[in-house]
C-alpha cells in the first residue's frame, strides 16, 4: 500500500467535487467509477474515496474487503460535500483522521461512527499503531476497549518508558491494572498486554541449522524469561551466518528484521561492553557472537538477557531505546485553511500533541478536534517550546504552530536556542515547516510591491531596543529598499508607527505609495492603499502589515506596484 489517494465519481458534479478535493490533496488521483479501476487500484492505494450514495460505495466494495490491517480507508462524501463519512479502516487505515481533514478544508461535517471517537476518546489501536505496540492476547481487545470506554479510561502498569495517553492512570500496583505494557508475562496479571516491539535478539548457531530449530530454541529461552516473542524487533548475528535461510525464515516468521553484524564490529562492541569471550572464536573470526550481536543495535552496554545455550544454539537478549518523538514547527500562513500548505496540514494531522499561542491556535481547530491541544498567551513563548520539547522527549510526536512562517519572526529560531541551552541537538528530530508569510500574502493581495529588493522590519520593541529598530529604519530607508513593517501597532505601542513614518519621511517624498494589509486570510481581512504622508496609524493594529514603496513604487488603479526593472532590457 502507498500513498496514494484516489478518488471516483459518477457525475459531473461529482466530478466538481473531486477536483476540489484534489486542490488540498494534490497525490490525488481522480477518475469516473469503474469496477475494474476499483479493483486495480483497491489494494494499492491508502485511501479510496466515493462521491455519490454510500449505499453504492457499500456494494462495490464488500467483494474486496480483507481486514482492517489490510483494507485502505474508504470514505464517502455526497454530491453537494456537506458530509464526509468514515465508512471502513477508521482508525488503522485512517479513514477517520483523512474524514475529518477533508471536512476541514471543505467546511462540511465529518461523519464518524467509531465508538472512541464518539465518546472523544484517543483510540486505543491507533496509540498502539503509534507506537508500534502489539496487543496480546487479541481475544482480550473488544473486552478492554469496551472497559476503556465505558470508564473513560485505563489504568496502566508499564516497565518499559512509552508515551501513554492523557486518559491512561498510572499504577504501580499490577494487580488493579487493566493494561500492562511491557515484555513479560506476570503469574498475576490475566489481562491485556501492549508488547513493545524493542526487542533486539543476538543468535549464534553453527551452518545449516533450520529455522525449526533456531525457533524452538528462541521460544524456551523466551519462555524460561517469560518474555513475549511478539516484542522482538530485530534478530542479530555475524554478517556470513545472516545468509543462513534458516536465519532468514526466522525472521520472517518473527515479523523482524534480520541484522547482519560484520566481525569488526563485533569485537569492538566485545570490548567496549567487557564482553566475555566464547567458544565462537574458535570457529569463526570472533571471540564472541550472542551478546556482542544482541547489543549491536541496542545503543547500549545492558543485556536483557545474557547469553543462553539452548540446543546447540546461542541466544542473548537486549532492549532497543524508545524512540525519540518528533517536533514539527509548523507555519500556518496568513490564517485560512486555503493558504495552509498541504505539509503543515499534514503534520498537524500527524500530531499527537500540538502546542501554540491561542489565537494562532484557533485558525486550524477544524483539524485538531480530536488531539491534546496546549494553548497560552502572549509572551510565553518560552514556555510553550520549552512544552514542546519536553513532549518530544517524552516520545510524542509534537506540532508547535507559528503564524506565516516560522523562521520569520516565529518560533524556530526559539526552539533552536532552547535546544542549545538544554544540550537537546541530535536528541530530538525537529522539521521547520514553511508557512506564507503576511509579507508574501499581503505583497499578492496589495499588487506586487516587492518586485525589487526589501527589507522587513519588525517595529516591536519587545525583544529589540527601540535605538537598534530605529538605525535599522533609517538604513533601509536611506537605501531606498521596500520596506515592510511587522508588529507595526499595539496598545502598548501606540507611537512607534508614527515615528516610523516620521523618520522614513526623512529619506521619501511624502507621496511615496504605502499599502495596508489587516487580518490577512481571515474574515476581517481589509486592504488599503495610500501614501506615506497620509498613512494614519490609526488604521493599523498587530494584525496588521504595512508595505512602504520605494522611489520607484506606483500606484496603478487600486494596486501598489514596484518594478523589477525589465522594461527595456535585453538579455
Amino acid at each position: 500500500m502507498n500513498n496514494k489517494v484516489v478518488v471516483f465519481y459518477i457525475s459531473s458534479k461529482g466530478k466538481a467535487l473531486a477536483e476540489k478535493i484534489a486542490d488540498f490533496f494534490p497525490e490525488a488521483d481522480i477518475f469516473p467509477f469503474s469496477y475494474q479501476k476499483l479493483k486495480s487500484c483497491f489494494y494499492e492505494s491508502r485511501a479510496i474515496i466515493f462521491i455519490g450514495a454510500s449505499g453504492i460505495a457499500v456494494r462495490k466494495i464488500s467483494p474486496l474487503l480483507e481486514d482492517k490491517k489490510k483494507d485502505p480507508a474508504v470514505l464517502v462524501l455526497d454530491e453537494a460535500g456537506r458530509f464526509v463519512i468514515s465508512l471502513v479502516s477508521g482508525h488503522l487505515g485512517g479513514a477517520n483522521s483523512l474524514a475529518r481533514e477533508i471536512a476541514a478544508c471543505l467546511n462540511s461535517t465529518p461523519v464518524i461512527t467509531t465508538a472512541s471517537d464518539i465518546s472523544e476518546l484517543p483510540a486505543l489501536d491507533l496509540w498502539a499503531k503509534k507506537h508500534e505496540l502489539i496487543f496480546e492476547p487479541e481475544e482480550l481487545i473488544p473486552k478492554t476497549t469496551s472497559r476503556y470506554i465505558e470508564e473513560k479510561g485505563l489504568k496502566v502498569y508499564t516497565e518499559t518508558k512509552v508515551p501513554l495517553l492523557e486518559t491512561f492512570e498510572l499504577t504501580n500496583e499490577l494487580e488493579e491494572a487493566h493494561l500492562v505494557v511491557g515484555y513479560h508475562y506476570f503469574e498475576n496479571f490475566s489481562g491485556l498486554y501492549a508488547r513493545p516491539k524493542r526487542l533486539i535478539v543476538g543468535m549464534g548457531f553453527h551452518e545449516g541449522v533450520s529455522e525449526e530449530k533456531l525457533f524452538t530454541a528462541l521460544k524456551k529461552v523466551f519462555e524460561k524469561h517469560r518474555l513475549s516473542l511478539l516484542s522482538i524487533k530485530k534478530l542479530a548475528t555475524l554478517e556470513r551466518k545472516a545468509k543462513s535461510p534458516g536465519f532468514k525464515a526466522l525472521a520472517q516468521r518473527l515479523n523482524a528484521e534480520a541484522l547482519a553484524v560484520t566481525p569488526k564490529k563485533i569485537n569492538v562492541i566485545i570490548t567496549q561492553a567487557g564482553l566475555k569471550d566464547s567458544m565462537a572464536k574458535k570457529h569463526t573470526e570472533v571471540r564472541a557472537v550472542a551478546e556482542p550481536a544482541a547489543l549491536s543495535g541496542s545503543q547500549g552496554d545492558r543485556l536483557l538477557i545474557p547469553k543462553q545455550k539452548q540446543d546447540g544454539v546461542t541466544i542473548a537478549v537486549a532492549e532497543i531505546p524508545p524512540p525519540p518523538g518528533k517536533l514539527w514547527v509548523v507555519g500556518l500562513g496568513p490564517g485560512s485553511l486555503e493558504e495552509l500548505t498541504p505539509r503543515a496540514r499534514k503534520a498537524l494531522r500527524q500530531a499527537e500533541k500540538v502546542v501554540g499561542y491561542k489565537t494562532y491556535v484557533t485558525l486550524v481547530e477544524k483539524l485538531l478536534q480530536d488531539k491534546e491541544v496546549f494553548t497560552s498567551g502572549m509572551t510565553q513563548e518560552v514556555d510553550r517550546v520549552t512544552l514542546a520539547l519536553n513532549l518530544a522527549l517524552e516520545g510524542f510526536e509534537v506540532a508547535l504552530v507559528s503564524g506565516g512562517d516560522p523562521g520569520i519572526y516565529g518560533m524556530a529560531g526559539l526552539v533552536f536556542e532552547l535546544m542549545k541551552e538544554k544540550e537537546l541537538m541530535g536528541r530530538i528530530p525537529v522539521e521547520i515547516i514553511p508557512g506564507i508569510t503576511s509579507a508574501s500574502a499581503g505583497a499578492a493581495r496589495l499588487g506586487a510591491p516587492l518586485m525589487h529588493d526589501f527589507a522587513c522590519i519588525s517595529l516591536s520593541d519587545r525583544l529589540t531596543p527601540w535605538e537598534i529598530i530605529e538605525k535599522r529604519l533609517r538604513a533601509a530607508a536611506q537605501a531606498d529598499f521596500v520596506i515592510v513593517l511587522y508588529n507595526p501597532r499595539s496598545k502598548g505601542r501606540k507611537e512607534h508607527l508614527a515615528r516610523a513614518k516620521d523618520i522614513i519621511l526623512e529619506f521619501r517624498p511624502e507621496d511615496t505609495p504605502v499599502g495596508i494589509a489587516k487580518a490577512i486570510g481571515r474574515k476581517d481581512e481589509s486592504l488599503k492603499i495610500t501614501t506615506l504622508t497620509a498613512l494614519n496609524p490609526e488604521d493599523v493594529d498587530m494584525q496588521t502589515t504595512v508595505f512602504i514603496g520605494s522611489s520607484s513604487s506606483f500606484i496603478l488603479e487600486n494596486l501598489m506596484v514596484t518594478p523589477r526593472g525589465y522594461k527595456g532590457k535585453r538579455y
